[in-house]
């Protein structure tokens, strides 16, 4: 991520600046700018969004967000991919989505990008669990490599396996492997 501003700015300053491409985020008085997404980290975000709300979205049972802007605690994070149970998605007085999220994904699904540092996309999963997310991906396409972080358990990692991986409740199973979602990044 790319430092924007050395000066250090409040949250209500931070929401007053337009937004950006690709998305900036907050915390602790400093923004950072996202890694502009590549093939790899593309495919796979469309291709899980189109799989949750497939799954998901006619039920009304929750909605996969792509690059959508919550504001969690403190901070305000823009996962690659937000689910939001159908319930918790907030809406305008006409009753349309809001613009405005405050509140932290149902599961996050971060996408790391070629050269992104680990560490801040593993502080963001773990500060939005401390504010109201059930689980979150973290995926690594070079390592072919998930990372499940189910609120208040241990993460597990998955690794070129055909075992389903966790999904949070109420999401129905979707019995997604790793295998599986690193397949769609061949073009055959």
């Amino acid at each position: 991520m790319i430092r924007l501003d050395e000066k250090s700015l409040t949250l209500e300053e931070f929401l007053q600046y337009p937004e950006t491409q690709p998305a900036s985020e907050y915390k602790q008085g400093r923004v950072t700018q996202k890694p502009m997404p590549q093939g790899q980290h593309s495919t796979l975000q469309v291709d899980l969004t189109e799989t949750i709300n497939a799954a998901t979205k006619r039920q009304k049972i929750a909605r996969a967000y792509t690059e959508i802007r919550c504001i969690v605690g403190d901070r305000v994070i823009v996962p690659d991919i937000g689910i939001f149970t159908w319930d918790r998605i907030p809406t305008d007085e006409q009753g349309n989505v809001a613009n405005q999220f405050n509140l932290a994904p149902n599961w996050l699904i971060e996408i790391l990008s070629p050269n992104q540092a680990t560490i801040p996309v593993i502080d963001k999963i773990l500060h939005s669990l401390n504010y109201g997310t059930e689980m979150g991906w973290l995926i690594d396409p070079s390592s072919q490599t998930i990372l499940v972080y189910p609120a208040g358990q241990q993460p597990q990692v998955f690794q070129n396996s055909e075992a389903s991986l966790p999904i949070p409740d109420p999401i129905p199973p979707l019995n997604l492997s790793a295998a599986e979602i690193f397949s769609w990044l061949k073009h055959r």
